[in-house]
């Protein structure tokens, strides 16, 4: 077995550990040869033949590449064996030794290292064969040629197994020490194959030892027949090594199934070293976006992992090998095959298609892992969206939820949420544009999120809403002090260019140490709401005051087979003319035909609704039964419009406006016939899509009356903002008409209706004194109790018939002259009678 040993830095040392004393005791047995035979007449024939012999043998060598080094595979073994039996040691010693040197020389290899090993590791290989022989007394065959086969037996195996044992020894710990193997899995790496085969060269040499015996012209047969079994070995040695280049490769790209970009390269690296047998291998990546990158591994560590430009200089002979797909497009980078010493090396055609092969896969191996990085970013961006706020960058209500749920699920202690609502931010937008708006907002959230303690979350819900979750506090109280600290955080004005901005803020506070997220949020939004209705900085949350109670939640779960089984019923309360009292409208109220509890009212059930699914389903069913009113009505002859009630987050759905259109297509009425009555609320001066669905309302042609007008907080802004066509007054004012603040409200109600062409309805008139003074002071409308209470369709339609259109006598008899108080101004046209100038005298 020949080898060709190289050296790297890391392994000189232990390299020049075994070169040094073959080469030394190679040298020592071929001087001693020398000496011997000056001594005494040499064999030259012999030696002579041995040494061509061996020339020959090596000219059959059978080379495996390890890294930039070649192991020849040869049938040198049967000759050596041979000459231990037929040759004094002597000629035998310096024949093998000379054969060698010349073959080497004739091959032209050129490193005296290579060439001293290997001649040193052959000769001292002869060298133990032929003292093996010697050992048992074995005489030269060629000194003898009386000699019995039964003599020549053992001398012959014991000098083959010397021979055998030497070279294995000698080379597979050359090549452990190159390629960093153990030096146990090398020897026996095909060692059942290179067995047979010495046991073969063994056997050539024994049959060539009776050949012999028997007739010297046997001898020419027994090349062939050494020829041949030689020729076996190496196609078998070719075939076990297609097969193990094919599993190592096959393990290469099992490992390449990886989406982790990091260990594909560690693997390619790490894999080609022992797949193509070389001392480096390194990967450079340059993906279309991202930096470049290149790893680099000397097969058992990685040397580098970096940016290109930073790897350190490296030596040697390079394959370099662009990374392409099977067709041959799309180069991502390079894998590269770095070999120690200066001569090229070069792969055989098997290599070659195993390079290939493996290249094609790393490279579907790095866009997969490229694709599954793209597409995890994509998932972790969208994640962050879907849990993030975009304006603010702070948590919305999906991620608050989460993680209000993993806090309570983590048993924390007293959770706390604050919910905060900005006020008249409507204006801020109005006033300075929405950018603007947008920087008054990013500037809330960063206050909120300074004033933050360690484990709290801020969210922003959208609009002017933010909301705070609070963890481990350790009493309830604190949440109310951590409210006031947020809002003392907003209170500083802030910059905007030149102007400075004050903000100012409502929060409701809610604890719990368990339960929902949801349930939490519900609770706080009501403290909100109190803190809104009361004028109040912080409000917490009073289960006392919690519309929403144990009946209330099992309403709940009762509306929609409510709203299947049509239990919701409409009553109409007439709207009438003051002065002659014939009926210009109705109002629709909603009963709930409870089959447990019997009718409940609207405050029964509304909040249940409005915090349920059913609440578009529910209006629908309301606008039904109000809108085939209208048509029995009309057929009846009576056009009279329907006023119904709309909650205010009805009017968050930009979907509602197109519900009520097709509805009253439905039904076939037109839509100045139906009148949306609007309870004026925070949800009104604070949302712009409300704005934008009582526009879309406007331009179907429906009216928009304001209901209570005056219980507010913001009743002039909201109606300088709304569209309204009617204002309806509050009954609490109407009861108290007679005191001084009530009555200046009634008044300056009426005359605000007037200036701005608006129909104003009193409502709650209960007394004809009551009456008489709305009608004095300009109030056109009304209705209440003194007319009738809310009655079902049929019964209004059957009253009306009763009263020919009225329900009340009129104020005057026809023809009678009134002189109006001076304080009565112009007015419009209404349903049910007409307006004269103030002060003019008229006839009803």
């Amino acid at each position: 077995m020949q080898t060709t040993p190289r050296t790297d830095d890391a392994t000189n040392r232990r390299l020049w550990r075994l070169v040094g004393p073959v080469v030394v005791g190679g040298s020592a047995s071929a001087l001693w040869a020398l000496w011997s035979i000056s001594t005494r007449p040499a064999q030259v024939t012999g030696l002579a033949v041995l040494t061509l012999v061996v020339i020959g043998n090596f000219f059959t060598v059978i080379e495996v590449r390890i890294r930039s080094a070649r192991d020849g595979i040869h049938p040198i073994t049967a000759v050596i064996t041979l000459a231990a039996v037929f040759l004094p040691a002597a000629e035998m010693i310096l024949g093998a030794a000379c054969g060698l040197f010349l073959s080497l020389l004739i091959r032209r290899v050129s490193d005296p290292v290579k060439m001293a090993f290997n001649v040193g590791k052959e000769t001292l290989s002869a060298t133990a064969a032929a003292f093996a022989a010697y050992s048992v007394g074995v005489q030269p065959i060629l000194l003898n040629s009386a000699f019995s086969i039964s003599d020549v037996i053992p001398g012959l195996l014991l000098a083959f197994v010397a021979y055998t044992v030497v070279d294995e020894v000698v080379a597979q710990g050359l090549f452990a020490i190159v390629t960093h193997k153990p030096f146990r899995q090398l020897l026996f790496a095909n060692f059942d194959v290179r067995l047979l085969t010495r046991f073969g060269q063994a056997a050539v040499a024994l049959a060539t030892v009776v050949a012999y015996r028997v007739s010297e012209w046997l001898l020419l047969v027994l090349p062939p027949l050494a020829v041949a079994i030689h020729l076996a070995f190496a196609n078998k040695t070719r075939t076990r090594q297609g097969n193990e280049a094919w599993q190592r490769l096959a393990e290469a790209t099992d490992e390449f199934n990886s989406v982790d970009q990091t260990d594909v390269l560690y693997a390619a690296v790490r894999r080609a070293t022992d797949i193509f047998s070389t001392d480096q291998a390194e990967v450079e990546i340059r993906p279309p976006s991202g930096e470049a990158r290149l790893v680099r591994s000397d097969g058992r560590d990685i040397l580098f992992d970096g940016h290109p430009h930073d790897a350190p200089p490296a030596e040697g002979y390079l394959i370099p090998v662009a990374l392409e797909s099977y067709r041959g497009d799309g180069d991502l980078g390079e894998l590269r095959l770095r070999f120690r010493g200066a001569g090229p090396v070069r792969f055989n055609d098997r290599e070659q298609y195993t390079l290939r092969t493996f290249t094609a896969a790393l490279c579907t191996a790095i866009r997969n892992a490229a694709t599954f990085a793209e597409t995890q970013r994509l998932a972790d961006s969208h994640a962050r969206a879907a849990a993030q706020d975009p304006l603010t960058r702070l948590a919305n209500r999906r991620r608050l939820q989460q993680y209000g749920d993993e806090i309570l699920a983590g048993n924390a202690g007293v959770v706390g949420v604050l919910l905060i609502d900005l006020n008249h931010f409507k204006e801020v937008n109005d006033t300075l544009g929405h950018a603007e708006g947008d920087r008054v907002l990013v500037g809330v959230s960063e206050r909120l999120a300074a004033a933050a303690r360690p484990g709290d979350l801020v969210a922003r819900f959208g609009g002017d809403e933010f909301a705070v979750l609070m963890s481990g506090l350790s009493a309830p109280a604190i949440a109310e002090l951590r409210a006031h600290a947020m809002l003392d955080a907003l209170a500083p004005p802030i910059e905007l260019d030149d102007m400075r901005i004050s903000v100012e803020a409502t929060c409701g506070v809610t604890t719990g140490t368990g339960g929902s997220v949801g349930e939490l949020l519900r609770r706080a939004d009501i403290a909100l709401y109190q803190a809104k209705q009361e004028g109040q900085r912080v409000v917490v949350y009073a289960q006392s005051r919690d519309t929403a109670d144990v009946n209330s939640l099992a309403l709940g779960g009762d509306l929609a087979r409510a709203v299947a089984e049509h239990q919701f019923t409409v009553h109409f309360q007439p709207i009438v003319d003051l002065a002659s009292g014939k009926v210009i409208a109705a109002e629709a109220l909603t009963r709930w035909q409870h089959p447990d509890r019997g009718p409940l009212s609207p405050d029964r059930f509304l909040g249940a609704i409005e915090r349920s699914g059913q609440l578009a389903a529910f209006a629908d069913a309301v606008l039904d039964q109000a809108l085939i009113a209208v048509t029995d009505w009309a057929d009846a002859g009576y056009s009279i419009p329907v006023a119904v009630n709309v909650s205010p987050r009805s009017l968050l759905d930009p979907s509602f406006p197109d519900a009520v259109a097709r509805r009253l297509a439905a039904h076939g009425v037109p839509s100045s016939s139906l009148v949306i009555e609007l309870t004026e609320s925070v949800t009104l001066s604070k949302l712009e899509v409300v704005d934008e669905v009582l526009a879309a309302l406007r331009d179907q042609g429906i009216r928009l009356a304001l209901d209570d007008f005056g219980t507010g907080f913001s009743s002039l802004a909201t109606l300088a903002r709304v569209p309204v066509d009617e204002l309806k007054i509050d009954r609490s004012f109407v009861a108290a008409m007679n005191a001084s603040a009530p009555g200046a409200v009634v008044r300056s109600t009426i005359d605000l209706g007037r200036s701005l062409d608006l129909l104003v309805v009193a409502e709650g008139v209960e007394r004809e004194d009551q009456r008489r003074q709305l009608w004095e002071l300009g109030c056109p409308a009304g209705q209440g109790h003194l007319f009738a209470r809310a009655m079902p369709a049929d019964r209004l339609l059957a009253a009306l018939d009763r009263g020919a259109g009225h329900l009340a006598a009129p104020l005057h008899d026809t023809g009678a002259v009134i002189r109006m108080s001076r304080s009565r101004r112009t007015r419009r046209t209404t349903q049910g009678g007409t307006a004269e100038p103030p002060g003019r005298e008229r006839s009803t």
